[in-house]
C-alpha cells in the first residue's frame, strides 16, 4: 500500500485517542486507519424499526426497542453486584442488566425517561433480559445519521465500557471514511474487475460498512471475499513457483541395495496400489533436482509410516541421511519401535533422540550423526537443537506438521547446505478446501486405500441407559482374549462440566470388573513419564485387559490386540479427535468396535458428530463435516499456519469462489510469472503490502 494516510496510527482518528487506541490494538487487532477500515461488521440490522417487547423471542439475535424506565435496582454487593433497569412499552416490559461499569451507567437513568435500547435478548428464569445493551436518549437517536442497514461490530466488554460499543464504532468508521474517501487504492487489474463485474475496492470497503440496500451489501461482500481468497492463493502459488525455479534439491538418482533388499526380503505385506502410487510420486520429486515439498495424507492405519521409511531408504541409497520428527515423545517412540522392527536384520543404523534421552546417550548419538555413521534418526523437538548436526541430511519427514511452530521447522531445514527434501505426513485427513489454502504451496499425495485384511471398525452409540449392555459386551470381548480402551475427557472432577471423570470412572470400573480374571491400568497426562510408560507397558504386554485413559492415547499407541474403544462423554470431543481415538483399534485381524457413550441431552452439533461417526469411517468425509461444524479457524493447525486470516470469506460456504480465485491466480501467474506487466502493478503492490505485514514463512514448507 502506497498511501501513507491509511497507515496512520488509529489513536489519531477523531473519537479514539491514546487510551481507546491501545484498547483497539489489544482487543480488536486494530492499529491503523486501514485496520479500522477492514474491521468489518459481522451483520447489519434495520435500525428504522422498533420491536414491541411482547414480540421478543429466542429467534431475535439483535433487536431495537423503545421504552420508558419504570424501575431500577442495584442488587448484590461487591463483585456480585448488578444494576437492573426495567423498561416498558405499550406491549410489555424487559430488564436491562449491567454487571460491569455500574457506577458509570446508573446515574444516566431516571424513572419516566425514554430510551432507545439495542442489544441481544437472552432468556433467564422464563423472562427475557438484555445484558449490557446500547442505550441512547430519543434525542441522541434522532441526531444520528439514519442508515437503512446499520452495521453491527464485534465489541469486547472492555471496549463497550470505554465507549467503543457497536454504535460508537459505526460513528468512528463513518468519520474515517469521510477522511480517506478518494485515496483507497484499487488492488485488482481491470481485466479481473471486468471479467467478474466486481465493484471497485473503495466502493466495496465503504458499502461493507454502510450499504444503501441488501444488493449493494452483497456486491461489496463478494468483492472483498474474492480479494481475501485470491491474494492467499496468489501468495502460495508464487512461493511454490519461486521455490521450484530457484531452490535446488539433492538429486536422488538411484534405487539401490537398501530399498531393493527391504522391498524383496523385509516388506511385511504387499503394498497397496495407493502406497505404490505415492512412492512413485515421491521418487519423481526427489530425482528432479528440485527440493521436494510434499504433503502425504492418509487415514489412520493406511500405511504412511511404511511409505516414509521406503523413501528414507532411497535417501540412504544416494548417500544421504534421513530423519523423522514427531510432535510428542509417545509418537516418536512409536515410530522408532515400528521402524526398528521393520529394519531388523538390515544394516541400517537407526536411533531415537527426544527430550528424555540421557546426556550420556546423546554424547554417543551426536558424533554418529555428524560422521554419517547414523543413517536414520527419529525424534521430537530435540532434533532441532543447535548441538544436533548432520553430515548430509537429505530427507526430513515431519509427522503431524501442524503441531510444530514455523520457527522450529526453519531450524530443521537449515541443518543442510542444500535444503533437504521434505515429506509432511498427517493422519488427520484435510478437506480439499483447507488443503487448497493451508497447504496450497505443497504438492499433495493421498493414500486412499487401506491394507488388505483390515476390517472396518463398527461404531455404536449408547446412552447411559445402555451402560449394562456395554459392560456385558466388554466382558464378552475380554473372554475372547481382546483388550479394551476406555477414554475420558477429564482427569479430575470439574464444577462447571457435568462429566464423568477418569478417576471416578476408574474406581467404578474396578468395581464392575472386580473378578480375578480382570486387571485394569490407568494413564493420563499428569502422570510422570515413567508411571505413564509403565501403565502403557502393562497393557501392551497383556498384563491388563482394560486401559482407562485420557486422550494421551490419541496418537502413538499401536496395540493390535486392543479391539474395543469406549469413549465416555463422546459428545464433548471434536470429530477429528473421535476419529483419531477410534483409529487406536482395528490394528489387528480381529473385528474391532468403537462405542460412543453420551448423556441424553445432545446439542444439534453433538448429535451430528455422533451420527457421522456411526455412519462412516471415511476420514475425508469426517473432516468435511468437522470443517462445516467448527469452521477453519478452530481446526488444529490453521491458526499456526498464518494463512487463514480470513475476515469475510468462509472456505466451506465459499468453496466455489475459492476455486475461482485459485484458477484466476494460476492463470495470472502462467501469463505473467513475476507480475511485471503494467496491468498487474496494482496486484503486485498490494501483494507486497500483505507480505510486509507477516513473516515470510511460506518459503519453509
Amino acid at each position: 500500500m502506497s498511501v501513507d494516510l491509511l497507515q496512520t496510527p488509529i489513536e489519531f482518528l477523531k473519537g479514539i485517542g491514546p487510551k481507546r487506541g491501545e484498547l483497539l490494538r489489544k482487543d480488536a487487532g486494530v492499529s491503523t486507519y486501514y485496520d479500522m477500515l477492514t474491521y468489518y461488521p459481522f451483520r447489519h440490522v434495520d435500525r428504522s424499526r422498533f420491536s414491541p417487547i411482547a414480540e421478543i423471542n429466542s429467534e431475535n439475535i439483535y433487536l431495537q426497542i423503545r421504552g420508558k424506565v419504570v424501575d431500577f435496582q442495584l442488587l448484590g454487593q461487591g463483585r456480585a453486584s448488578r444494576l437492573v433497569v426495567t423498561v416498558s412499552d405499550n406491549s410489555g416490559s424487559i430488564d436491562l442488566i449491567w454487571f460491569q461499569g455500574i457506577s458509570w451507567v446508573k446515574d444516566k437513568f431516571s424513572i419516566g425517561s425514554e430510551w432507545v435500547i439495542f442489544g441481544k435478548p437472552t432468556l433467564f428464569n422464563g423472562r427475557y433480559n438484555i445484558s449490557h445493551p446500547e442505550t441512547e436518549t430519543i434525542a441522541e437517536f434522532i441526531a444520528q445519521p439514519s442508515d437503512p442497514l446499520h452495521p453491527i461490530y464485534n465489541s469486547s466488554e472492555k471496549m463497550k465500557l470505554n465507549g467503543l460499543a457497536t454504535r460508537a464504532l459505526s460513528k468512528v468508521t463513518r468519520t474515517l471514511i469521510s477522511q480517506i474517501k478518494g485515496v483507497i487504492p484499487e488492488t485488482l487489474s481491470n481485466n479481473i474487475l471486468n471479467e467478474f463485474k466486481f465493484v471497485g475496492r473503495e466502493d466495496a470497503l465503504i458499502n461493507i460498512h454502510f450499504p444503501t440496500d441488501v444488493e449493494t451489501l452483497e456486491k461489496a461482500r463478494a468483492r472483498l471475499k474474492f480479494d481475501e481468497l485470491f491474494f492467499i492463493q496468489l501468495r502460495l502459488l508464487r512461493y511454490k513457483n519461486n521455490r521450484e525455479q530457484t531452490v535446488r534439491g539433492n538429486i536422488f538418482a538411484y534405487i539401490g541395495d537398501y530399498f531393493n533388499r527391504f522391498y524383496k526380503q523385509f516388506l511385511p505385506f504387499e503394498l497397496t496400489n495407493a502406497q505404490k502410487r505415492v512412492i512413485r510420486e515421491i521418487r519423481i520429486d526427489m530425482g528432479s533436482g528440485k527440493q521436494m515439498n510434499r504433503l502425504l495424507q492418509g487415514d489412520v492405519g493406511s500405511g504412511k509410516t511404511l511409505v516414509a521409511l521406503m523413501c528414507m531408504l532411497i535417501a540412504l541409497d544416494n548417500g544421504f541421511q534421513a530423519c523423522l520428527m514427531a510432535p510428542t515423545e509417545i509418537l516418536a517412540n512409536q515410530h522408532y519401535a515400528t521402524i526398528s522392527k521393520l529394519l531388523n536384520g538390515m544394516d541400517v543404523k537407526v536411533d531415537l533422540l527426544t527430550g528424555s534421552t540421557k546426556k550420556a546417550r546423546r554424547k554417543e548419538i551426536h558424533p554418529m550423526l555428524q560422521s554419517g555413521e547414523m543413517h536414520i534418526i527419529i525424534g521430537t523437538h530435540a532434533l532441532i537443537e543447535d548441538t544436533v548436526k548432520f553430515k548430509n541430511l537429505g530427507l526430513v519427514v515431519v509427522d503431524e506438521q501442524h503441531r510444530f511452530g514455523v520457527a522450529q521447522r526453519a531450524k530443521m531445514w537449515s541443518k543442510s547446505e542444500i535444503p533437504p527434501h521434505v515429506l509432511v505426513m498427517t493422519a488427520t485427513p484435510i478437506p480439499r478446501t483447507l488443503a487448497m489454502t493451508v497447504y496450497g504451496d505443497l504438492d499433495v499425495s493421498i493414500i486412499d486405500e487401506m491394507p488388505p485384511g483390515r476390517k472396518a471398525i463398527k461404531t455404536y452409540h449408547f446412552y447411559e441407559s445402555g451402560r449394562e449392555k456395554v459392560y456385558n459386551f466388554m466382558q464378552q470381548q475380554i473372554a475372547l482374549g481382546r483388550q479394551i480402551y476406555v477414554v475420558y475427557p477429564l482427569i479430575d472432577e470439574s464444577e462447571t462440566l457435568d462429566l464423568k471423570n477418569l478417576t471416578e470412572g476408574f474406581e467404578h470400573l474396578e468395581q464392575v470388573f472386580r473378578s480375578p480374571q480382570y486387571s485394569l491400568s490407568m494413564v493420563h497426562g499428569r502422570m510422570k513419564a515413567d508411571e505413564k510408560d509403565a501403565g502403557m507397558a502393562r497393557f501392551k504386554n497383556g498384563e491388563t485387559q482394560i486401559l482407562v485413559a485420557t486422550t494421551v492415547i490419541e496418537v502413538g499407541v499401536d496395540i493390535p490386540n486392543a479391539s474395543v474403544m469406549v469413549i465416555e462423554n463422546s459428545e464433548r470431543f471434536g470429530l477429528s479427535q473421535l476419529h483419531q481415538l477410534r483409529g487406536r483399534v482395528g490394528r489387528g485381524g480381529d473385528q474391532s468396535h468403537c462405542i460412543l457413550m453420551t448423556g441424553f441431552k445432545l446439542t444439534a452439533d453433538g448429535r451430528t458428530r455422533i451420527e457421522t461417526m456411526v455412519r462412516t469411517t471415511d476420514g475425508f468425509e469426517i473432516s468435511d463435516v468437522d470443517l462445516k461444524l467448527r469452521g477453519p479457524g478452530d481446526l488444529e493447525g490453521t491458526k499456526q499456519s498464518g494463512v487463514l486470516d480470513l475476515k469475510l470469506a468462509d472456505i466451506v460456504k465459499d468453496e466455489q469462489l475459492l476455486r475461482i480465485a485459485r484458477n484466476v491466480a494460476q492463470k495470472l501467474l502462467s501469463d505473467d510469472p513475476k507480475l511485471e506487466k503494467a496491468e498487474n502493478q496494482r496486484i503486485i503492490r498490494y501483494l507486497e503490502y500483505l507480505s510486509s505485514k507477516k513473516s515470510d514463512w511460506a518459503m519453509i514448507s
